[in-house]
Formats: structure tokens, sequence, C-alpha cells
């Protein structure tokens, strides 16, 4: 077949060379023309405006494929497209678009005769060579028509029609979520393992692991794949960002009272992987300091409430170093703060009660 791929990144590209590789006349474009050599050299045909990728395909009707973020990227590409697209003409989406978006872009372009097609995509860098696993919504006979297509991008066995339009980047964001869980798991359990006074080799287990475990999968070929590189992972840092699929899900199981523990939490942990400072820990330790004198780290340098160094403060005897342990309230202040008291009552206490000695646990 012949076909326009938009959207030149690392997965439109790799999908471009597959695609040609299977036999289709592939059309590339990038907003960036320093693309077209590449485009070339991958087996396509590179050119640097979207009336090209459209003009120069001979059959009907015309097919686009757009591999560009999700939001205002897919919307503005969609415009372009209705400038040089025709009644008939077949658009797929390919990126993680949100299912509702979907739904309302493909209304609107039905509106103009043309025939949207969400594609969930995954297989990431892979994909080039073990193929993409695609699921697919929207109408019937223009997925039938578009089937070598995907044919190609698939392995065998690796793609599925799901339903009306949407539903193909709906099963896509259910598919991510529970990505997020198992990656949450992998990372806990290896955690676990990296903590162990045993000095396990992680490597050799992550490798064991991929024959006849319950817990065999492709993520553990990855896994191991970067343990071999870097066994501690000594040289990245544990940052993990999110592009939206895990909150969809949480989002849709809120809607239809499904609870999503795993899912949830998972995405939570990825938030907290992005803080140096955890502000609702400080809030924590220092309730505890102020309701129990148990004992805070405070940052070096840094004394709370203005206390001058050594001021109802002792050193931190864990051997950690550059730390400060403070008391609190002690305990008979706030044995003295009644149930009922007010938040004045009960700050007055406070005020007028300084650290305890001997309080530090």
């Amino acid at each position: 077949m012949e076909l326009a791929m938009v959207g030149l990144g690392r997965m439109g590209m790799n999908m471009l060379e597959r695609l040609a590789k299977g036999g289709h006349t592939v059309y590339g474009y990038d907003t960036s023309p320093d693309k077209v050599p590449e485009v070339e050299k991958r087996g396509g045909k590179g050119v640097t405006d979207l009336a090209q990728a459209i003009g120069q395909q001979k059959q009907t009707p015309k097919v686009v494929w757009i591999m560009v973020p999700q939001g205002k990227p897919v919307d503005d590409t969609i415009a372009q497209l209705r400038g040089v697209l025709s009644k008939g003409d077949v658009i797929i989406d390919g990126g993680n678009s949100y299912f509702k978006d979907t739904v309302k872009r493909s209304k609107e372009l039905e509106e103009a005769g043309i025939y949207y097609v969400d594609c969930g995509t995954s297989g990431g860098v892979w994909g080039l060579k073990e193929g993409y696993c695609l699921m697919m919504g929207g109408d019937p006979d223009i997925v039938k028509h578009c089937e070598p297509i995907f044919k190609t991008l698939a392995p065998p066995d690796g793609y599925v029609y799901c339903g009306a339009a949407g539903s193909g980047h709906y099963v896509k964001m259910v598919h991510n979520g529970i990505e997020y869980g198992m990656l949450q798991s992998y990372g806990e359990g290896f955690d676990i393992l990296h903590a162990s006074e045993y000095k396990l080799d992680l490597t050799a287990i992550a490798s064991a692991w991929r024959y006849g475990s319950v817990v065999r999968s492709w993520l553990l070929d990855l896994l191991v794949l970067a343990f071999r590189s870097d066994e501690n992972l000594q040289r990245i840092r544990g940052y993990v960002e999110d592009s939206g699929e895990g909150r969809w899900t949480i989002l849709e199981a809120i809607d239809h009272n499904v609870p999503a523990p795993v899912i949830t939490a998972s995405l939570y942990e990825r938030f907290h992987s992005r803080e140096d400072e955890n502000f609702a820990a400080k809030v924590i330790a220092s309730l505890r300091n102020e309701f129990g004198g148990h004992a805070v780290r405070s940052i070096e340098g840094a004394v709370p409430g203005g206390a001058a160094p050594g001021d109802g403060a002792v050193h931190d005897a864990t051997g950690s170093g550059g730390a400060t342990v403070h008391a609190g309230t002690s305990a008979s202040t706030a044995d003295q703060i009644q149930p009922g008291a007010s938040a004045s009552e009960a700050a007055e206490k406070i005020a007028h009660a300084g650290p305890t000695e001997g309080q530090v646990s």
C-alpha cells in the first residue's frame, strides 16, 4: 500500500522503515526537513510538506499515519491535513491520544467525510525488530482496508480490532496503566534484593527468572540488558516521568467505580521519584517531633525555629554525619493539651514549653 508517515521521531522513523521493508511505499514527512536524507536511507520517500505526502499517492483512498505527541500537536496536524485530504481519505492516529479526544476528532472528521482510525501502538524502540502490538478503533471497513499496514507493523497475532472510535486508544490507555503496575513491582522487588545482606547478583537472578518463572516477561529481558550495562544502576537517576496514560486510566477507574490501587500507587510513586525533598515527609517529621519528642534531622546549617546551633539540639548519633537531631515538645506538655482545647490554647501551651533533654529517640 501507499501511505504517508507524519512525525518521524524514533518510533515514527522505525515504523516507516519496517513498512518500507514490508513492501509498502511510504512518504515520510516531519516538521524538521533535515529528516529527508534519513527517510531515504530507511527506504522511504522523503517529502518536505504535507501536500507532497498526499499528492504523490496514486491510490485512493489516501492514507496518512500520524505519530505526533497527544493533545495540541495532533489537533494542529489534523487541521493541516484537512486542507489537503479529500472525502473518503483516512487518518490513522498511532500516538497515545486520550480516547475522549479521539471520539471528538472522529465525529468532526466524519462530518468532513474523512475517516479517523485510532491505533494504540506498543513496542517502543524495539518495534522495528520485534514488531508493534496494535489496537485499532474506528470504522470496521476502513480498518479492514488498512489491514495490510497493520499486518506488516505487527508480529503474528499482534494486532486487534477493538471496536468503535476511541476504543483503540482506550485499550492502549489501560495497557499502559497495567505497565505502570508491572514496572513498579519489578522496581520494588529488585530494591529489596539490592538491600539484602546477601550481596546478591541481580543480573544472574533476573536472567534466571526469564526461564520457567511465573514473573518472566519481556520487561525482565530488558532489565537483564540494563543490569549487564550497569548492575547497580549507578549511572542513572531514579527520576520517573509519566506521559499521561496512567492518569487517564485512574480517572476511568474512578468514573466506573473500579478499584485500581496498584496502578494508582504506581503513578504516585512516579511523582515521589521527582522530589529531591518531600514536603509531606517534613510535615510528618515535624509533627512527630512536636507530639512525641521524636528525633528529626535538620538540613545542614539550618536549625528549626531560629534557635542557635546547639540550643535544644543534639548531634545525630547514627553516624550518618552532617545532620542534626532535634528534640521536640515534651511528653508532659502534650499531656497538658486537653482533647477539647482550641488551636490557640494548644499553641499557647507549646509556646511556653521548651525541649526536654533525654527525649530523643
